[in-house]
C-alpha cells in the first residue's frame, strides 16, 4: 500500500508531524532507520520528536503502508514502497540499494511448509542479503589499491 494512500487510515488525526514524516519517507530512495527519518526531518527544520517517529513509523507498517526491513543486527529499516502487491526485497548489506521482487516460488515455499505442518499460513516475511554488484566491483578495486 503506497504511502499516500495510507494517510488517512493511521487512526490518529492527521497531524504535522506525521505529515513530515510521510513526506520524509516519500523523498528517501533507500531504506532508513528511524533515526535516520529523524535527523532528516531535523535537517528540514521539522520540530519532531524521535518518539514521534517511531509511533508513525510503527502505524504506517501496522497497515502495511511502508516496508519494513528487519536487518540481521535487529535494526528495523524503513522506505516508502509504491507497490500495493506482496513483495520481498533483495538487499545489499553494503550500500543498501534494494530491490523489491516476486516472493512466487517463496510463497509456493511458505504454504506449503505449512501444510506439512498442518499450520494455517498467517504471514510470513522474506529479505534476501546479499552485495550488489557496484560494491563488489568497488570492493575489488581498493583490494588492488591496497596491494
Amino acid at each position: 500500500m503506497a504511502i499516500q494512500s495510507s494517510i488517512p487510515k493511521l487512526g490518529a488525526r492527521n497531524t504535522r508531524q506525521r505529515t513530515a514524516v510521510i513526506e520524509v519517507l516519500r523523498d528517501m530512495e533507500k531504506f532508513a532507520s528511524a533515526k535516520d527519518i529523524h535527523f532528516a526531518l531535523q535537517q528540514r527544520q521539522e520540530k519532531v520528536g524521535l518518539t514521534t517517529v517511531y509511533r508513525t513509523l510503527q502505524s504506517l507498517s501496522d497497515i502495511d503502508a511502508v516496508d519494513a526491513l528487519h536487518m540481521p543486527n535487529g535494526e528495523t529499516l524503513y522506505r516508502h514502497c509504491d507497490s500495493d502487491a506482496h513483495h520481498h526485497h533483495l538487499v545489499c548489506t553494503k550500500c543498501g540499494r534494494t530491490e523489491e521482487i516476486d516472493g512466487g516460488p517463496i510463497e509456493n515455499w511458505a504454504a506449503r511448509i505449512a501444510k506439512d505442518y498442518d499450520f494455517e499460513l498467517t504471514g510470513h516475511d522474506a529479505e534476501i542479503f546479499g552485495t550488489c554488484r557496484q560494491c563488489r566491483l568497488a570492493n575489488k578495486g581498493s583490494e588492488a589499491d591496497a596491494e
